[in-house]
């Protein structure tokens, strides 16, 4: 693991997070990208990583929130050494899997969020099911999204590399 990617993918992640949110409308588009960055960050490079993805992007986005600060950082982090573990142990490489790990993943972050508020106020004020299952869609179609993305660039720079032109560029004669 490089500590070089995991910063890269935080930073993006917060990056996009904060360029989005403002997209959010009324608070009835909920995603969490960053908690798509550590499900990233843990299937493609292991449970140090996703630990470190969920620990970095989880307290900074706490600070950046106006909730308590750690309870997010404690469940990414949780969930990133969980889905890391996950990858090592089976093999998670179709699309549809991982859009599924990546929904698992949001629910069980959720239910972890909700649970350490339950015990910080001491009272259980439930779990908005809609706004999760919202939630979850959005997290998915990212993590397809950025998964697909990754797996493309690399052929399309060694196609830029290689000198060749895109079908869609200007032919000159």
């Amino acid at each position: 693991m490089k500590f070089g990617r995991v910063l890269v993918t935080v930073l993006v992640a917060l990056t996009l997070q904060l360029a989005l949110a403002r997209y959010a409308v009324g608070g009835r588009w909920v995603f969490d990208l960053v908690l798509v960055a550590v499900v990233y960050g843990a299937l493609l490079w292991g449970p140090a990583a996703g630990m470190w993805i969920g620990t970095l992007g989880g307290l900074m986005q706490d600070a950046l929130s106006e909730d308590v600060i750690g309870v997010g950082g404690f469940a990414k982090t949780v969930v990133g050494f969980g889905v890391g573990g996950l990858g090592l142990q089976f093999l998670v490489a179709r699309p549809l899997a991982r859009a599924s790990v990546v929904a698992v993943a949001t629910v069980l972050h959720r239910l972890i969020v909700v649970g350490l508020w339950a015990t910080a106020d001491q009272e259980w004020k439930g779990v908005a099911w809609t706004v999760l299952l919202m939630e979850t869609g959005l997290n998915a179609a990212a993590g397809l999204a950025a998964f697909h993305l990754t797996q493309m660039l690399p052929g399309v720079i060694q196609h830029t590399r290689a000198g060749c032109r895109s079908p869609l560029s200007r032919r000159r004669w």
